[in-house]
């Protein structure tokens, strides 16, 4: 009995001992980014692991900077837009794949998870002509449509599991009421559907918000750019003149508020993402 009770007692001192080895790999970084930014100039190259005094002239300096503060406003009308079109959309697609029944569902379904299978790189020159095409060049709308390409498979496929596992007899008891489909998707099954809506909604912020390949190739000027290039292009005289202090401070500045909606929808997050799951 004792040898098992000492069995189970290393079990779970493992397991939390490689759980905080986890938090420490996952938080570390973004923790010495947050110390970093609250140091002086002087001292952004003194190793030290906590806030021995509080210095916020990083943040005056890049918000003071037009260019910066225009750029989180464009990350915010971008990623704003894409998770709105992307839920418009992937809303009613999930109900046509997972509620109506006609031939080539399953294939349209593969096709949409190949179609976020390739990487962003294997169509960027494609994806370049057809917005030059379109006049979109140094556009908002530019990158609204190319990061709407790329999240809308995600999202139609969580939606359509998700609308699959809903009950059949509550579109029946609407269509015996006399409700079209419009209404009742909108009446019937998107009051139920929040879980796999703040999933796929906060990822494809995420994804719209962080990304940089697209935002560095279809913007030209600093009125158009978003937040990742904005942070980028942050530089000093010379490759040794980085100014690493205003760099921190920006990316602390662009990661909070993802953090802080991560934790705000982590339980509809995880309900979303285990939808369908565990159905026979």
């Amino acid at each position: 009995m004792t040898s098992r009770r000492l069995t189970k007692l290393v079990a779970r001192l493992g397991f939390w001992v490689l759980v905080a080895v986890v938090l420490l790999y996952a938080v570390f970084p973004f923790y010495y980014a947050v110390i970093t930014s609250l140091k002086p100039s002087g001292e952004l190259f003194t190793v030290s692991y906590w806030v021995d005094s509080l210095d916020v002239s990083n943040y005056v300096a890049i918000f003071s900077q037009s260019s910066f503060v225009r750029a989180i406003f464009n990350s915010l009308l971008v990623s704003i837009s894409v998770v709105f079109i992307a839920l418009l959309l992937g809303i009613t697609a999930s109900y046509a794949l997972g509620r109506v029944r006609f031939r080539g569902r399953t294939t349209v379904m593969l096709v949409i998870l190949g179609v976020s299978m390739f990487p962003q790189v294997a169509v960027l020159s494609g994806l370049f002509e057809v917005i030059r095409a379109l006049n979109l060049y140094n556009n908002p709308a530019g990158l609204i449509l190319s990061y709407t390409i790329f999240t809308l498979p995600f999202t139609v496929w969580v939606l359509t599991t998700f609308m699959k596992q809903l009950p059949q007899e509550l579109e029946e008891a609407a269509i015996m009421d006399g409700a079209t489909p419009w209404v009742t998707i909108t009446r019937v099954f998107l009051p139920l559907m929040w879980p796999a809506m703040a999933t796929t909604g906060l990822l494809a912020f995420i994804a719209a918000w962080n990304e940089f390949l697209f935002a560095l190739t279809f913007t030209l000027s600093d009125d158009q750019r978003t937040v990742p290039v904005a942070i980028a292009l942050i530089s000093g005289g010379s490759q040794h003149e980085l100014p690493w202090g205003p760099i921190m401070a920006a990316s602390v500045t662009v990661t909070v508020p993802l953090v802080v909606l991560v934790m705000i929808f982590q339980k509809r997050i995880v309900s979303g993402l285990t939808a369908g799951a565990v159905k026979g």
